[in-house]
């Protein structure tokens, strides 16, 4: 678990300004996404619980003490630093549900610099598990229920730490398995696997690569069939098959070439065959917009490996995210800046029907008819429940997406809801708003 030096500089210099002037009062951070990219039309939340997970456990060791001290931190401050944990509170909203643009996806109240301190490590797993997750779960949709998906991105994420991170959230929006053993001990995920083009070029020929792997793993067999010439393997795999006695729990993996029109033949010959029961498995550079073709078109594919594009969410591969200070001491505060100005205070998310969402205050009534989102998660810098499942995490993403509007689930142009505002956020706000501009020396204007 990486410690308190995860995180840029300007961040242990602002609180070692705070501890020295004693800027120690109670901080209000919100954690959100400006705007969702333009193929996004919701949002997955995900990374609490790594978040949590590190916050408890955020310290300064000896030997990031002695790196300070050559980058100038004088002692007061180092002794400071020796002493300082993560001691405050953490609501947010549970993994798994779906979010909007400009919603606190989570709230940290804590000390000044210790709020301060966790802000580039926790923005940057929510924006990547949050990224990985939302890409994942628009795969699903486009599946439609009709193919499997399998997740192997590891070779192809940006880093190990994505790749564990894919695997766990692939699976927490409905892929059935993954690729990534570690991730599968982690996690008590389902591993899987079938084999590469090196294993049948390691053989004389295709039938001897089939039949030697299938007396290995008879109950795991699944053929890569295109290393030489699609159909050509296929027939080589029907013969293996038949030979071996292996109808019930075959199948056949098509990596290359038109999977469509390959899958299309290639079921014509099982079935002439007898072998209704293989599945075909397509792999090799797969999306959610391939896989809504395959759907759109009743291909006869069973299940799809997804890896880079998924790995790495090609088409959309960062968020907008920021952290930013809404209130402190007491104090409601905002941020005027044109284009990034943000709302007064600590919030709520109240959520109705159709995902028909509202931003208002923590302390304020939910609307009639809604329900609060954002959950307390830490107190006093202990976590309040047991890390949270992947099974109820999967369950709220299969909840949201039943109420998630047709509009936000399309896959090229998605219109994102957007949710209002409520009125005693509004007043709020403006109310700040005017007081930062007065002490600006700005003009005062109405909003």
């Amino acid at each position: 678990m990486p410690g308190a030096l995860l995180t840029d500089l300007y961040e242990l210099r602002m609180a070692a300004s705070y501890l020295r002037h004693d800027m120690n009062a109670p901080a209000t951070f919100s954690l959100f996404v400006r705007n969702l990219p333009a193929s996004r039309g919701f949002l997955i939340a995900a990374g609490a619980e790594s978040c949590c997970e590190w916050l408890e456990q955020f310290s300064f060791e000896e030997d990031d003490l002695t790196y300070l001290t050559s980058l100038g931190f004088d002692d007061k401050t180092l002794e400071s630093f020796s002493k300082l944990r993560f001691t405050g509170a953490v609501v947010g909203v549970p993994e798994g549900r779906i979010v909007f643009a400009n919603e606190p996806i989570l709230e940290v109240t804590a000390p000044l610099a210790e709020a301060q301190l966790v802000e580039t490590y926790l923005l940057n797993q929510f924006t990547m598990q949050t990224m990985l997750a939302t890409k994942a779960a628009r795969c699903v949709l486009a599946a439609a229920g009709k193919i499997d998906l399998v997740e192997f991105g590891l070779r192809r994420t940006q880093g190990v730490e994505a790749g564990i991170a894919v695997s766990r959230l692939s699976t927490m929006v409905g892929f059935s398995s993954t690729s990534n053993v570690e991730a599968a001990r982690r996690y008590g995920l389902a591993p899987t696997g079938t084999m590469a083009h090196s294993y049948i070029e390691a053989f004389e020929d295709e039938v001897e690569a089939f039949s030697t792997f299938a007396g290995d793993f008879p109950d795991q067999t699944t053929f890569l069939v295109d290393t030489y010439d699609t159909l050509a393997g296929v027939a080589k795999a029907i013969e293996v098959i038949k030979r071996r006695g292996l109808a019930h729990h075959a199948g056949i993996r098509i990596d290359s070439g038109d999977l469509m029109e390959l899958a299309v033949e290639a079921r014509r010959l099982l079935d002439a065959a007898g072998l209704l029961d293989v599945r075909i498995f397509v792999s090799g550079g797969l999306d959610e917009y391939d896989l809504a073709r395959f759907v759109a078109a009743g291909a006869p594919i069973d299940a799809a490996g997804l890896g880079t594009r998924l790995g790495v969410s090609a088409d959309a591969p960062y968020l907008d995210s920021a952290y930013k200070l809404v209130a402190y001491d007491g104090r409601p505060v905002a941020k005027l800046s044109e284009g990034k100005a943000t709302l007064a205070g600590a919030k709520q998310i109240f959520r109705g029907p159709g995902l028909r969402d509202r931003i208002g205050l923590r302390d304020e009534t939910a609307p009639a008819g809604t329900t609060a989102l954002l959950e307390e998660m830490m107190r006093s810098g202990r976590r309040r429940r047991q890390p949270d499942s992947l099974a109820a995490a999967r369950a709220r993403f299969a909840a949201d997406l039943r109420e998630l509007p047709d509009t936000a689930r399309d896959l090229a142009h998605p219109a994102a809801p957007v949710s209002e505002i409520t009125p005693a956020l509004a007043r709020l706000t403006e109310e700040v708003r005017a007081t930062a501009r007065q002490r600006a020396g700005l003009e005062v204007r109405s909003e």
